[in-house]
């Protein structure tokens, strides 16, 4: 019962210190992280489907203009896999200079998720003004590894962004890292400042049903749930400075 009643107090403070997303602060620079996943009861000894939303941006303490970003990273726990066997794949080069109904038509099989991207645009001598995209996310590989192809298309202006981020696995806290090099033929004008991605993907392969992502809540019996390492975003300016936020989540074990 003890146990019990310290279980529901960290969750009800964890759940008010995440309400609206965590932070950190670097200079004149925060980075901003939130997401989620559902559904929150798994099981303790294997994995289960989950779907999983992030959210990540970038702001300056003094409205100036932000830095431009040359690297992503994007961190996943131990705990949680990420299942390709048997999925379609897609290839950048079938999404490059593609509406939104083209990279769907092109390569629906391999959907595994969807968003929307906004970037800063500062024009020497104009005032900077937001780019606003759409985001839809395809299983890949790239020169045989495995990756998620983001497709981004902006409608104001016109323009259409392909960006791979491959999967590798790793030692430590977050096993699971997807990473993007933002390519210099972007131009020195476009500068990232958040983005929201839902992945969720269910598919059968040799009669049997898979996820793309699952998820367990390895906890010893007795605890019904706890708290763990969720996510962690790491971006890498062009001065070279990089600057990271991590966030926890609970989990119920069943």
């Amino acid at each position: 019962m003890k146990r019990l009643l310290l279980a529901l107090v960290v969750l009800v403070a964890l759940t008010a210190a995440t309400a609206s997303g965590e932070r950190a602060q670097r200079g004149n620079l925060i980075v901003t992280l939130d997401g989620g996943f559902a559904p929150q009861a798994l099981p303790r000894d294997r994995p289960a489907p989950v779907s999983v939303q992030l959210k990540a941006g970038l702001q300056t303490t003094d409205s100036s203009t932000l830095p431009r970003v040359t690297r992503v990273e994007l961190g996943i726990p131990g705990q949680g896999a990420i299942t390709t066997r048997g999925l379609p794949t897609c290839t950048a080069r079938r999404l490059r200079n593609t509406t939104t109904a083209k990279a769907l038509e092109a390569c629906q099989p391999a959907l595994i998720g969807s968003g929307q991207m906004v970037a800063q645009v500062k024009i020497p001598s104009q005032p900077a003004f937001a780019v606003h995209a759409r985001l839809l996310a395809f299983n890949g590989k790239v020169h045989g590894q495995r990756a998620v192809i983001v497709h981004g298309l902006a409608l104001r202006p016109p323009t259409v962004v392909v960006l791979p981020f491959l999967i590798h696995l790793r030692p430590g806290k977050f096993g699971t890292v997807l990473t993007a090099h933002l390519p210099p033929n972007l131009g020195p004008w476009p500068r990232f400042a958040r983005f929201e991605m839902s992945f969720h993907r269910r598919y059968t392969f040799h009669g049997r049903e898979r996820s793309y992502i699952s998820a367990s809540c390895p906890l010893p019996r007795r605890i019904p749930f706890g708290i763990f390492s969720f996510a962690k975003a790491t971006f890498t300016l062009a001065d070279g400075r990089r600057i990271s936020k991590g966030i926890a989540r609970t989990c119920q074990a069943r």
